[in-house]
């Protein structure tokens, strides 16, 4: 999902569904831990993970594709029409709206992909005791401004949640923060981590969640390896293993032949956008509460440790990263399988059963 449309909730109160399942900081919501692939690095002070449309930037790519495509098509029959004396008035109106209309695509899915940022990176701060997502490239700053950040701060009173959007492809779910203005009113919103579709995915949700607040509230002593970490230098055999995933991390083989011609043809849509952007750059104030101790144990990704897909999937093969990291959450008095605590989360008023009540 377009994190654009969000925008829709602004100046609204929060959808009742998403306040029904509010997310809280410090008690778990499920039986197990585990990331499902959003950690870009962490250390004893923070934690870098991706947002929600980071995955996704050969999609828009590819949406900008077909609106290129058809907006080329239209203006070639304005142009031809434009030519025939006795055509109707309507068609010139028509082809132009849907010249334009189009041109507005190609522009909307372009925007925030080319000429913008590689990542946008949401930090999990332990010693500031706050969230920085950034949020757009700046263009033109003062030194040391770096990019558009927001600061969230880790706190009961800060309105995160399990979101729920139903769509013309299923419904989909991922994790998302309200900032409420003095009337209660949507001010801001973002996701965090990576989107799923259909109710068991909210298994992996309230495992992703449980994983974040394990590192802001005990450090990452106390978390199982992420599925991997992301690479912060796309490459192009990274690139194209973002496009092959984006069709299913467990496809068959069968399934990886049929989708191979649109992998083919979004790896180098989202080359294109990478080739484009540049790396985000953090204010100063924030790089300066975010240095890292070079004795720190838990730095992670290290030397030795593997860094995207494919450096991940060929240590799991070597028997040198574990396959599927994850371990059982403590003090959880819930359900004790996380599919049936996932489903009990699916409905309109989820379990009241969180540890510590």
């Amino acid at each position: 999902m377009d994190e654009r449309l969000m925008k829709k909730c602004i100046g609204l109160s929060v959808p009742e569904w998403d306040m029904a399942h509010r997310l809280p900081i410090d008690r778990v919501v499920g039986p197990d831990m585990w990331d499902s692939g959003t950690v870009f690095r962490f250390n004893s002070t923070f934690m870098d993970v991706t947002d929600q449309m980071f995955m996704e930037k050969q999609w828009m790519m590819g949406a900008a594709l077909i609106a290129s495509a058809a907006t080329l098509c239209w203006l070639i029959f304005l142009v031809v029409i434009s030519r025939d004396p006795e055509a109707p008035f309507y068609l010139y109106i028509l082809f132009l709206a849907a010249t334009v209309g189009f041109g507005y695509l190609v522009y909307w899915a372009v925007k925030s992909n080319m000429f913008a940022l590689t990542r946008s990176p949401i930090r999990f701060h332990r010693k500031a005791r706050k969230l920085f997502a950034v949020r757009g490239r700046r263009y033109f700053s003062r030194k040391g401004q770096g990019d558009h950040v927001w600061e969230i701060p880790w706190d009961e009173n800060e309105l995160f949640c399990l979101h729920k959007e139903v769509t013309q492809f299923g419904t989909i779910y991922h994790i998302r923060h309200y900032a409420l203005d003095a009337e209660g009113k949507v001010a801001r919103v973002f996701s965090i981590g990576r989107e799923w579709t259909g109710k068991p995915e909210i298994e992996i949700l309230l495992a992703q969640w449980n994983y974040w607040c394990t590192f802001m509230n005990e450090g990452p002593q106390a978390l199982p390896k992420p599925m991997l970490f992301h690479t912060e230098h796309e490459t192009p055999r990274e690139t194209f293993l973002y496009s092959l995933y984006g069709f299913g991390l467990t496809g068959s083989l069968f399934w990886r032949l049929i989708t191979l011609p649109l992998v083919l043809i979004f790896t180098p849509l989202r080359m294109l956008a990478i080739a484009t952007s540049r790396a985000p750059i953090w204010p100063e104030s924030i790089e300066a509460i975010s240095q890292i101790d070079p004795n720190d144990a838990y730095a992670e990704p290290r030397k030795g440790t593997p860094v995207g897909w494919a450096e991940t999937v060929l240590a799991q093969q070597r028997k040198e990263y574990p396959d599927a990291p994850q371990r059982r959450t403590e003090g959880w008095s819930g359900v004790k399988d996380g599919v049936e605590n996932a489903k009990q989360w699916a409905r309109d008023q989820p379990p009241k059963h969180l540890a510590g009540d």
